[in-house]
């Protein structure tokens, strides 16, 4: 049960001693995901210090900075997640999409440091890693393993990103400038659908003992970070959005299906306010929607499998995005000649435009599933649809390049502009989705069946239990464990502010 991330108890009592040492000469002090999930909580003295700290720095107090609520300017602290709400003509719908910016995470500018954090911290305070002696393996398709990379470094450890060669060129050239050896980032064959191929060479390292692998697609704390702030900024930022419209409803929350960590969320929000939970995949990987496979270009979302994390039986909509869609889209966001055709044509409004570059690839496959659910459910002006937008545009500039190149032969004029807008938001259609009835949901759950019981080894009564929406509710109770055991942490460490 180690790598799944479920206890709650000290493991080994003398890994336990030297993280307490190590940490402590560091000057390291975690943050509880209750201040995570509310910053206004985080001590006043860290917050002072704070102000003083570049969020790109590796720089131990940014981790009081791994939440929803930074500011515009990643410094400072805001009453709301920053958030852009799409305007009707862009989007095409009357329906109000709202997408939260995870680009002012701090370190990587993506909100997968999150996911990270949340699945390290309780590594640390239950004695099963060791900064002094282990390296953390953080496989990924991108952002999860800078944000491994960036906390491990911040925790004097060694951080090893596993990732498929053909991502971006920008996510190399950033863990570049951050893994302490070159050899610690390990390039796998193919792009963002050969997640069996991370696998395997996780289970290469996993033969060196001092290898402790942090697999986002199982590990309970990728969930629980979600589902506990993730869910509860997402609640925030709905009660702003319908401050003023007595009438609004959060009619769906939209996530890629990647890890299924941010998908976690969902549960918070159709608990809280009754909102239905729709995953969005690749449609040229349509893994979710038909058994499918192939490759895409969508970057932030791995795919060919169902992660042990995802809550299957609490989804309701599957959503299949094109990567041709999110590459031409990307240009009509992210290049002047697509702004100026938006601003002259379509009217939207300067500040709005600016925004855009807010959204990296896979922001832009979460906002098109959300338009493609407002049309399926035939939404109207006080229905919201929340999203995320896992990255920014700045991540993504050597793929505008190949994309220009590709679909457009090197020359994306106000004519592309026009055809992308009118076949991509304007064109898009309900087909690719399928509601997810009981046996569609049984289907899907049956499907990660191969990859968690016959390839990676987990019991069938682990698999099985994962049905019952009683076993992810009860995962609820390792948070204030963890919490407790984070603060007593820090204190032994005389670390705590």
């Amino acid at each position: 049960m180690a790598r799944l991330g479920l206890e709650s108890t000290v493991v080994d009592a003398g890994v336990y001693e030297r993280t307490l040492q190590r940490l402590r000469e560091a000057r390291v002090v975690l943050p509880r995901l209750a201040e995570l999930r509310e910053p206004a909580s985080i001590p006043e003295a860290v917050r002072s210090r704070l102000a003083g700290i570049d969020p790109d720095a590796p720089d131990p107090l940014n981790l009081f900075r791994v939440h929803w609520f930074n500011a515009d300017d990643r410094r400072g602290l805001a009453q709301v997640p920053a958030h852009l709400e799409i305007p009707a003509e862009l989007s095409g719908v009357p329906t109000r999409i709202v997408l939260a910016l995870g680009n002012r995470f701090p370190m990587i500018a993506a909100h997968k440091v999150l996911a990270a954090y949340g699945c390290l911290a309780p590594r640390l305070v239950t004695g099963q890693f060791d900064p002094g002696r282990h390296r953390a393996v953080w496989p990924s398709t991108g952002n999860y393993c800078r944000g491994g990379v960036a906390i491990s470094r911040i925790l004097g450890c060694r951080g090893v990103a596993v990732l498929p060669r053909d991502m971006s060129r920008e996510r190399f050239e950033w863990l570049d400038r951050w893994v302490a050896d070159p050899a610690d980032i390990v390039r796998t064959p193919g792009s963002e659908s050969n997640v069996r191929e991370i696998y395997d060479a996780c289970r290469e390292l996993e033969r060196e003992p001092d290898n402790i692998v942090f697999n986002q697609f199982c590990e309970f704390g990728n969930y629980l970070v979600h589902r506990v702030v993730t869910g509860a900024a997402m609640q925030r930022l709905f009660a702003h959005l319908a401050a003023a419209r007595p009438r609004a409803r959060l009619a769906a929350y939209v996530a890629a299906s990647g890890s299924a960590g941010t998908l976690a969320a969902g549960d918070h929000l159709k608990q809280a306010l009754g909102a239905r939970i729709v995953a969005a995949e690749a449609a040229e990987c349509p893994t979710l929607l038909e058994n499918g496979f192939g490759e895409h270009n969508i970057q932030g979302i791995g795919d060919k499998h169902v992660p042990f994390i995802h809550n299957v039986m609490n989804t309701d909509l599957i959503v299949a995005v094109s990567d041709t869609a999110t590459d031409t889209l990307d240009l009509l966001c992210n290049t002047e000649t697509g702004r100026a055709y938006l601003a002259e044509r379509r009217g939207v409004a300067p500040e709005a435009l600016r925004r855009l570059g807010d959204l990296g690839l896979s922001s832009l496959c979460n906002l098109l599933a959300a338009i493609k659910t407002a049309k399926y459910y035939d939404l109207g002006p006080d229905d919201v649809i929340l999203t995320v937008a896992t990255d920014g545009a700045a991540m993504y500039a050597s793929e505008r390049e190949m994309a220009t190149c590709r679909c457009f032969g090197n020359r994306f004029d106000t004519v592309a502009a026009a055809e992308t807008w009118g076949r991509v938001i304007g064109g898009a259609a309900t087909d690719r989705m399928l509601e997810m009835t009981q046996p569609e949901r049984r289907r899907v759950f049956n499907l990660g069946y191969f990859t968690w019981v016959e390839q990676q080894g987990v019991s069938v009564e682990e698999f099985q239990r994962r049905r019952s929406q009683a076993f992810w509710d009860g995962l609820l109770d390792l948070v204030p464990a963890w919490d407790a055991m984070v603060a007593e942490f820090n204190r032994r460490s005389a670390a705590a502010p």
